[in-house]
């Protein structure tokens, strides 16, 4: 200890292999020169807190008792924790209760910080903590939570591949400024990146079962590949381009290998699920093969640029169900529509009520959320995807009960007749349907009795001969409604249909009712059908 410094000052010490029993304690003790730990054991609670490393500290395979404490410590030289292991495997929980725990609260790490394979069974805190160097945490396993908050910083390149998360893992308001590549790793519970910051370039891979991104800041590129995991991407911000997609296959490893995902076994499909995308500028967002069942999108600005490529799934309407039968013309949705609809007093088993924070929104907010997503769809040039977006805002004006009632009306019988001309089927039988009261009606009041003759009147004058041609009022049908029918009137009805529904006119004699069932067919059925053609080449346009 030197003169007037209360702080203990050593040199060069090799505590390498020791075994301390009890407590050990070298708080704010100033290590000169080279300190090595390495395979050393303590058995007791081992206090490093404010002790300033001026030089190499080695503590590769060290073993640390339950509670161990490295807070305000100052590395200046590099610091070696490789294979070192804290806690005992008995001691694995999901937070430090009783004491347990390792500490590096605000430690500084001037030069590389290495945690490479080490085992951490009780908690480990790293807030407020500074890695200038490299901080690598290759294939470093966390048994019990790990927390990086309170700010953080990662001032170097930062090393996370294999590292694997059996409990939560937080690095909320963490800044990494150089960081790029960030994985892959596995997170068995939840991963929290809110109010984060990421620098430069960087691609997040990531296999895990919640990954949140609360307010996260993407300072430049970034490609955020995911397996399992469900997102929740509110507010998050991004300058530049931001991809988020599912990897297909495990990832792998520099070495060849792959990453061992036994932890997440019980998780379902790898597909990864966004839950919400509310308050985030999808400008520049690119969405692939992700799951947005039950993904939150009123809310989302410039939701008509965001980019869905691959299969990006969504909700869809419920089965067939209940007595009497409820049909509803498949297509996909958004969660906050199944949400509304399960809310309301009429609503047919089916509709999914239970999506977690969602807002408690109506067809006036849905309806603009469908017309942007619709819009990137035709954007994309995927027109056949574009028609069940076009529904949903239709469907979305007509249920809106603040529009005008002749609105309304409107649209419902639009939806009636077509299904907004997205419908061929519909549009077809009812255009079935109009031929059919067209060709009966012309059989029993259409068609004369009889096909009039033309008569001819002459008058003589002198050498003048006139002959003036005219046709007799064709006479309504009499008799029994069913004693008109027959092959030849039916065929007869049959040519006034068929040309009704390509506008054209048969050229037959009518009655005065025929005369105005044809007037009608051939507004209404030429209509029917154009809205059929209209709907097969909405599915069929690229």
């Amino acid at each position: 200890m030197a003169p007037g410094n209360s702080r203990p000052i050593f040199g060069k010490v090799d505590f390498s292999d020791v075994d301390f029993d009890g407590d050990v304690s070298f708080a704010s003790a100033i290590f000169r020169s080279e300190a090595n730990f390495s395979g050393a054991i303590f058995n007791g609670k081992a206090d490093f807190g404010s002790v300033r490393f001026d030089d190499y500290a080695g503590f590769v395979g060290t073993v640390f008792g339950r509670e161990t404490s490295f807070s305000s410590t100052v590395f200046k030289g590099d610091a070696h924790f490789g294979t070192a292991v804290f806690g005992e495997e008995g001691d694995r929980g999901p937070t430090g209760a009783d004491g347990r725990g390792a500490w590096f609260g605000s430690a500084t790490f001037l030069g590389y910080a290495s945690f490479g394979l080490v085992d951490f069974n009780v908690q480990a805190r790293f807030g407020l903590a500074t890695f200038k160097g490299l901080a690598d945490f290759d294939s470093t396993t966390f048994y019990a939570d790990a927390d990086f908050t309170e700010k953080a910083i990662f001032e170097g390149d930062a090393n996370f591949t294999a590292t694997v998360f059996h409990g939560d893992v937080n690095f909320t308001e963490v800044l990494f400024a150089k960081v790029t590549n960030f994985g892959p790793m596995v997170c068995a519970k939840r991963m929290t990146l809110s109010k984060a910051i990421f620098g430069r370039p960087v691609t997040v891979m990531i296999a895990g079962r919640d990954l949140v991104c609360r307010w996260t800041l993407w300072s430049s590129r970034a490609a955020i590949k995911l397996r399992y995991a469900r997102v929740d991407f509110t507010q998050a911000v991004f300058e530049y381009p931001l991809s988020l997609s599912t990897e297909r296959a495990p990832f792998s490893l520099p070495s060849g290998s792959e990453v061992n995902e036994a932890l997440l076994a019980n998780c379902g499909t790898a597909t990864a699920r966004i839950a919400t995308l509310h308050g985030v500028d999808a400008a520049h967002l690119v969405l692939a093969d992700v799951d947005l069942s039950q993904c939150l999108l009123t809310g989302t600005v410039h939701l008509d640029q965001v980019r869905l490529e691959g299969n990006c799934t969504f909700s869809v309407v419920p089965p067939t169900t209940g007595w009497p039968p409820r049909r509803f013309t498949p297509r996909q949705t958004l969660a906050e529509e199944h949400k509304w609809r399960a809310s309301q007093p009429s609503a047919a088993p089916g509709w999914n009520g239970a999506i977690p924070g969602a807002d408690d929104v109506g067809p006036r907010t849905l309806a603009p959320a469908y017309r942007q997503l619709r819009k990137s769809f035709e954007d994309s040039k995927n027109e056949p995807d574009a028609a069940d977006f076009y529904y949903g805002e239709m469907e979305m004006r007509r249920k809106d009960r603040e529009r005008l009632f002749a609105e309304r009306s409107l649209l419902t019988i639009y939806w009636a007749l077509s299904g907004y001309g997205l419908r061929a089927t519909r549009a077809l039988v009812w255009l079935v349907l109009a031929m059919t009261g067209t060709l009966l009606a012309m059989m029993f009041w259409g068609l004369p009795a009889n096909t009039p003759n033309s008569e001819s009147i002459g008058k003589i004058t002198g050498k003048e001969v006139r002959l003036i041609t005219s046709s007799p009022a064709p006479t309504n049908p009499t008799g029994p409604v069913l004693e008109r029918i027959s092959t030849k009137r039916f065929e007869a009805s049959l040519r006034v249909v068929t040309n009704s529904v390509i506008f054209r006119s048969s050229n037959q004699d009518l009655t005065t009712t025929g005369t105005y069932a044809e007037m009608a067919s051939r507004l209404s059925e030429p209509i029917l059908l154009g809205f059929a053609i209209l709907a097969v080449r909405g599915r069929i346009k690229r």
